[in-house]
């Protein structure tokens, strides 16, 4: 795949960006039928080593601040659960599995959760106490961020924000420039935590996640229960990681319909 951004562009860049952009299929299609291509312009363990070194400086600043894994019963409890839902990631990718799947329990009153490139995960008492979350919830929660990431959806940001403001970054790959990995740190911690997903990344994640949730055993109609919880603590406007885009109404029959088509595989695992 080929981009065109202009006649100014240096032919040494343009050649570079050429080999850099790629359309790539991340995952399978499992159960609920997720399947798109994606583009993609940067690689796959350059977002993965960012986001690796940007979950460590965050675990250890909650650390310094005694924010960090400080009820032993909750941090087992979400363990436990996430414990049982990554080996099904395999259904969608067969490397993930064998990723280093990594999650802890930040304390905070913030309704928050999340899942960076390669596993590494997060879950905020907030959301656990506020919403008095069961464990299907949880498995709900955790089976959507976990979804994000087999998706590679931080990446596919990335490489979009690149795509529209090429210019830096790529040149300063060009130039062998130190402060690129620097930059893709930051664009990391962006679309993670302070830029809403979009209206797509985010259904993709609803129908994977409550895949996952079923065949780890969890009831995955607890997707729309957790989204209603969710929605009535906001009033009426979902926070920023269920992103504000699709409604309430949409994605609560959405979540209906996917929830419905993997049943058989929740019956199958509760037996």
């Amino acid at each position: 795949m080929k981009l065109i951004y202009g006649s100014l562009l240096p032919a040494a860049l343009a050649a570079t960006i050429t080999v850099a952009c790629q359309t790539v299929q991340t995952t399978q299609g499992g159960a609920v039928g997720v399947q798109r291509s994606q583009m993609m312009m940067v690689s796959a363990q350059e977002v993965e080593q960012a986001s690796n070194k940007q979950y460590q400086e965050m675990m250890n600043e909650a650390r310094s601040k005694n924010a960090l894994n400080r009820d032993a019963a909750t941090v087992q409890r979400v363990r436990r659960i996430v414990g049982r839902l990554t080996p099904h990631t395999g259904v969608f990718r067969k490397d993930a599995p064998a990723w280093n799947w990594e999650v802890n329990v930040l304390s905070s009153d913030e309704l928050n959760a999340w899942c960076m490139a390669g596993g590494k995960m997060a879950i905020y008492t907030g959301l656990i106490d506020r919403l008095k979350l069961s464990d299907d919830e949880i498995a709900a929660v955790m089976g959507h961020e976990i979804a994000h990431a087999l998706r590679e959806h931080a990446r596919e940001r990335i490489s979009k924000s690149m795509a529209t403001g090429i210019g830096l970054s790529v040149a300063g790959a060009v130039l062998g420039v130190g402060q690129v990995g620097q930059d893709l740190m930051g664009k990391v911690a962006q679309v993670t935590f302070e830029l809403p997903n979009s209206r797509e990344h985010e259904t993709e994640a609803d129908r994977m996640g409550v895949e996952l949730a079923a065949r780890a055993g969890y009831d995955p109609r607890a997707a729309v229960t957790l989204w209603d919880k969710m929605a009535s603590q906001s009033a009426g406007s979902p926070p920023q990681w269920l992103s504000t885009h699709p409604s309430h109404g949409t994605r609560q029959r959405d979540l209906t319909e996917y929830a419905a088509r993997v049943m058989p595989l929740y019956q199958a695992a509760r037996r």
